[in-house]
């Protein structure tokens, strides 16, 4: 299904002559699970300790079950399952990186599908004297690091990304912030003569002329004077962590927010190359900076945002789970975090053009980086205190059930939702949390004390209606304005616990 796209404000979207699919052949995607996400809660094992500030992991896929997990300062450590975590790094490249600021650093690693036979690795990190986002060959047989690409990024020290990795295609992607600051000061996300606030696409197998790679002739920038031929994809803020499904090719981008919206884009081939992520004309779905909007451009719409009043504060981009483990709960599902609230979101395609989402309990605290071992399970690596944990999958009964009714008229609708405590235990008190659509505000409520923050509501008990025996409802409603989209949310969380919803 193509990736759904919309225009600036009153514009007229125009549709961009430069959408190139990856080479080569897709194959078919296997099957996702069927197991409601409701149902579906997460589970980690702390199986590392003593990690300073790990940014992201690799797993050599050369029969040795070894992890590799760089750390900011420019370390990189190796843990294997049966002897834990080398106290000694297997790469220290700590003369070259420059770790000032929270969000400088030895920042992404990547493994090209040679890697057993050359030992060479990939690495992206800010480099010293003046924190340039650089990409680096690193040989593992002699110790060697080779700076191939450097974009200068002096002036603020936030918003470098640093994800590397190699597509389905066999090049090499990876993501630049848009300079930091605040707002996009410098413009980057619309701008393609530079590469902040951007995901880039290159060979690095080959030279060309002065060039330490090559840029595959498809990229949509080749031959548009003023612009950078290593463009993959612009108009992003800072996408700290994206992947690629190497099931079907498509790629999963989760770009850090503003402050109002984090968003998640989920693009299929042939939707890839040249897409507008929108930053800075759109943070999310909402216009953030209109100046910045084109009349010529078509954004790329997220497949799923979500604001802070969730608590959270940085999307962490993860991975579509294809182990084997826990295929039967969660093939074929987007698994991510967010850096603050810890919340597990789990996306799963509906096979009807949309997509289903749900909170899977918690992450650890402060969660950075996913990695996958080849045969396909979930790690995960947290800043602090600097852990790496092993992730799980559980099936469980919901505690909760939630009905709903509503009437819609003109620009106002009523809702009712019911409560059903579907547990075994008493609830005494609780608090339910759900995110209302676009434009959508309340105006009143009953049987609640409710309010809304951005899109999130937090209904709490009325002094009546606080105890739910198990098997017993209790009601609640609202009154609401909307400006169009009358749509009801598809997820709610009951003192934190994710709850079943039918309408």
């Amino acid at each position: 299904m193509p990736a759904k796209r919309w225009a600036a404000p009153a514009l007229l979207a125009l549709s961009l002559p430069l959408l190139a699919p990856l080479t080569g052949p897709t194959p078919p995607a296997a099957a996702a699970s069927s197991v409601p996400l409701e149902e579906i809660t997460t589970v980690t094992t702390q199986v590392a300790f003593g990690l300073r500030r790990p940014t992201a992991i690799a797993a050599p896929d050369d029969g040795t079950d070894r992890l590799l997990i760089t750390e900011k300062r420019g370390t990189v450590r190796v843990y294997h399952p049966d002897t834990g975590l080398d106290a000694t790094p297997i790469i220290d490249i700590t003369s070259s990186v420059d770790e000032t600021g929270n969000e400088r650093g030895l920042l992404g690693i990547a493994l090209p599908p040679d890697f057993t036979e050359s030992q060479d690795l990939y690495l992206a990190y800010t480099a010293l004297p003046d924190g340039a986002v650089t990409l680096a060959r690193y040989s593992l047989d002699d110790a060697q690091l080779e700076p191939l690409l450097s974009q200068e990024h002096a002036e603020y020290s936030n918003h470098n990304g640093g994800q590397i990795t190699f597509g389905t295609d066999g090049n090499l992607y990876m993501s630049i912030g848009d300079g930091g600051g605040s707002g996009d000061p410098f413009d980057s996300g619309q701008r393609v003569d530079t590469l902040l606030g951007k995901i880039l696409r290159i060979d690095v197998s080959r030279t060309c002329g002065d060039l330490a790679y090559c840029v595959p002739e498809d990229n949509p920038f080749v031959g548009v004077e003023g612009a950078r031929d290593e463009i993959w994809m612009y108009g992003g803020r800072n996408p700290w962590r994206f992947s690629f499904d190497h099931e079907d090719g498509s790629m999963w981008i989760a770009d850090v927010g503003q402050g109002r919206w984090e968003e998640i884009n989920h693009i299929k081939p042939g939707q890839q190359a040249g897409a507008n992520l929108g930053w800075s004309c759109y943070e999310g779905l909402e216009v953030f900076d209109e100046a910045q909007c084109d009349p010529g451009a078509a954004y790329t719409e997220p497949i799923f945002t979500y604001s802070p009043y969730t608590g959270s504060c940085a999307v962490i981009g993860g991975q579509v789970y294809h182990g084997e483990d826990y295929a039967d709960l969660v093939g074929g599902t987007y698994i991510a975090t967010d850096y603050c609230s810890s919340i597990v979101w789990a996306l799963r395609e509906d096979g009807a053009g949309g997509y289903t989402s749900a909170q899977l309990g918690e992450m650890p605290t402060q969660v950075t980086a996913f990695g996958a071992t080849p045969s396909g399970e979930l790690y995960v690596v947290n800043d602090l205190p600097g852990g790496l944990h092993r992730v799980a999958f559980e099936r469980r009964t919901p505690t909760c059930h939630i009905a709903y009714t509503t009437q819609t008229w003109g620009t106002g609708m009523t809702v009712d939702l019911t409560i059903t405590n579907t547990g075994t235990t008493p609830i005494d008190g609780w608090t339910l949390r759900f995110p209302l659509a676009a434009g959508q505000s309340i105006i009143s409520d009953w049987n609640t004390d409710l309010v809304q923050g951005g899109d999130v509501v937090t209904a709490t008990n009325a002094p009546y209606n606080a105890s739910i025996a198990p098997g017993q409802s209790v009601t609640m409603g609202y009154l609401a304005e909307h400006t169009g989209d009358t749509s009801m949310p598809t997820r709610f969380t009951l003192n934190n616990d994710t709850c079943a919803v039918d309408g």
